[in-house]
């Protein structure tokens, strides 16, 4: 009997370890629920549905200022994050903090938020099953777009550069607040189960911008971009690129469906990041959610937004 019980409570002891989690997560620029071009919260809802995200970071909870400019567009408004929420019978929190690395942002999710929200209120913690679960969504600053300022597009009075070099230190000067913010929270944090990180970074990743993506077509020149390549350095993977490595094949443009590739006011691009870390984690699927194909591998219709969103299956 004592042999059986020691037996059962090392076994019972392990538990925890047998079992992997699986999180669908998801990253969705929802542009004021939609509201900025009339539409209902229910077709932002609809979006979330049909990918059945278990944890979704949110940007862009409330409207866009009117005007909205390359140097001013608060938010304004109340934030659609409890409606979306409610609708989904999920927990959500509202970033309503006024910082670098915040714009209107909230993280909903199916399963409980525990504790208080990290100091610059980039974070929060879940309670998975069980287990600690440490999510992050930030959306960085917009002006100077560096994408535009290399092909000579017009955006505020952000001068043009033609370097990779000058643009990566445009990207550090205008997203390097937010990024220390983002990464004092995760210091505040500590140690968790798995962590991710959402956000519209309003900057490409570094694995787009390659000798391969110019020889495609898809970008000018290769570029290092700063902000996904230091969040990688803290042990987070790309969970898009992890799965479609090949971005001659895969570009996978979040921004912008409101606009067709050949426009010479615009440039299309991946902006929009869900980025996981975890011992053992693995990517089981990945994809972009948008208004038809092949921009995206999820089609919903109506589509509501300005950005497409990107999810992944991930287990740990």
């Amino acid at each position: 009997m004592r042999k059986y019980f020691l037996a059962l409570l090392v076994s019972s002891a392990l538990a925890p370890q047998a079992f992997a989690t699986d999180l669908t997560i998801m990253s969705y620029n929802i542009w004021g629920g939609g509201a900025n071009e009339n539409k209902p919260v229910d077709e932002t809802v609809a979006v979330i549905k049909a990918v059945n995200a278990d944890v979704i970071g949110i940007q862009e909870t409330r409207l866009e200022s009117d005007p909205c400019t390359a140097d001013a567009c608060p938010p304004v408004g109340e934030s659609v994050a409890a409606k979306i929420a409610a609708a989904l019978g999920y927990h959500y929190y509202d970033q309503t903090a006024s910082n670098d690395a915040l714009w209107a942002n909230a993280i909903v999710s199916r399963y409980p938020i525990t504790g208080k929200a990290t100091k610059n209120d980039t974070g929060v913690t879940l309670d998975v099953d069980g287990r600690k679960v440490q999510v992050f969504n930030i959306h960085l600053d917009d002006s100077p777009y560096q994408p535009y300022q290399l092909l000579n597009i017009e955006y505020g009075d952000a001068p043009f550069v033609k370097t990779a070099g000058e643009a990566v230190r445009y990207a550090r000067d205008t997203r390097e607040k937010g990024l220390k913010l983002l990464f004092a929270d995760m210091a505040e944090a500590g140690e968790a189960d798995a962590a991710f990180v959402f956000g519209d970074f309003n900057e490409p990743s570094h694995l787009d911008w390659t000798e391969a993506a110019v020889k495609a077509g898809h970008q000018p020149l290769a570029v290092e971009w700063p902000t996904v390549k230091a969040i990688e350095e803290k042990g987070f993977v790309d969970t898009y690129r992890k799965v479609f490595p090949d971005v001659a094949a895969k570009p996978a443009f979040t921004w912008t469906p409101t606009s067709e590739p050949s426009a010479k006011d615009d440039h299309h691009d991946r902006i929009d990041f869900a980025l996981a870390k975890a011992a053992k984690l693995e990517v089981v699927a990945a994809g972009i959610v948008g208004e038809k194909a092949p921009q995206a591998d999820l089609v919903v219709t109506p589509w509501p937004s300005d950005h497409r969103a990107t999810f992944a299956k991930v287990r740990f």
